[in-house]
């Protein structure tokens, strides 16, 4: 009899999880804050960076429910590309002015 692991794509916690994991992401700048003047983050920088990881995270889990577990490297990898360049454009504009 072969016994099926359960796989945690599929168990509604992994949202908490990933709310924990987005905290503790959110304490590095808001530590380095309290060292050194190079990171001077707001309100507002901590509501987006938050947001945008907490979003992407979850879209990964919906996108890795939808597809075969052997694409989900692919669409982590998608995903993770989505996320690289949202944060470089909010951050110093790369290929617009945005983040200018």
């Amino acid at each position: 009899m072969k016994h099926k692991t359960p796989d945690v794509m599929f168990e509604n916690t992994v949202f908490i999880w990933i709310a924990l994991a987005t905290s503790f992401v959110l304490l590095i700048p808001l530590a380095a804050m309290q060292f050194t003047t190079d990171v001077n983050w707001d309100k507002t920088d901590f509501i987006v960076m938050g947001f945008l990881v907490f979003g992407m995270a979850s879209l990964f889990v919906l996108a890795a429910r939808r597809v075969p577990p052997k694409y989900r490297a692919f669409v982590g990898c998608m995903i993770m590309a989505a996320f690289l360049f949202t944060w470089a454009e909010l951050a110093v504009g790369v290929f617009s002015n945005l983040g200018s």
